[in-house]
């Protein structure tokens, strides 16, 4: 059966979205035909207002309406918690713990992939270092990249005469050991703690 040319652009659209199949988009075109005038004029809406109103925040990089962010404003700058990308911002913060502000990088170093360190936010993180900052919390990805990235920074930091830390690495609560690969089980005893 042929879709009539509406419901295929909308399908289309909703295709172009990250991990988006063509059956997930046609899902969504379907959910959106079910919804109320109303319903489809406060969805788009909300599309408009966030692509017009949410900018990058010009000292952390996070997403926000203000600048500088919320938690750039009224966070304590002395704790500067690194990561990669704002979905990870996004992770610690449903966390409700952490206190501190953040770095996102917008990437990390991959040379394979002609990603270098002039195209990640690192310069940035460094100017930062010249206020009264402590600590300086590498939360990034335990992938090769991350970790050239997380070394980079680590030994620039260290030249501050600033502590850098990493979160802790291995194994996740409720995995069975017997199904731990040997490098998470290695981080795993190299990060253990007296109880």
């Amino acid at each position: 059966m042929k879709v009539t040319e509406p419901i295929a652009r909308l399908v289309n659209e909703f295709s172009k979205l990250p991990g988006v199949g063509k059956k997930t988009a046609q899902r969504y075109a379907l959910c959106v035909l079910n919804m109320t005038d109303q319903q489809v004029q406060n969805f788009a809406n909300a599309l408009v207002e966030t692509k017009q109103n949410v900018k990058m925040c010009s000292v952390c990089g996070n997403l926000t309406e203000s600048d500088p962010c919320h938690i750039c404003s009224t966070r304590n700058n002395a704790v500067i918690c690194v990561v990669k990308e704002v979905k990870d911002v996004m992770a610690i913060e449903r966390m409700g713990e952490y206190k501190g502000v953040y770095h996102v990088l917008g990437g990390v170093i991959d040379p394979l992939h002609g990603v270098n360190v002039s195209d990640v936010r690192i310069a940035p993180l460094f100017e930062r270092l010249a206020g009264n900052v402590e600590e300086v919390i590498l939360a990034l990805d335990t992938t090769a990249e991350g970790e050239a990235t997380s070394t980079y920074i680590a030994r620039t930091v260290k030249s501050f005469g600033i502590k850098v830390t990493r979160l802790a690495q291995g194994i996740s609560i409720g995995s069975e050991l017997q199904y731990t690969d040997e490098v998470t089980l290695s981080k795993a005893f190299t990060n253990r703690r007296e109880l």
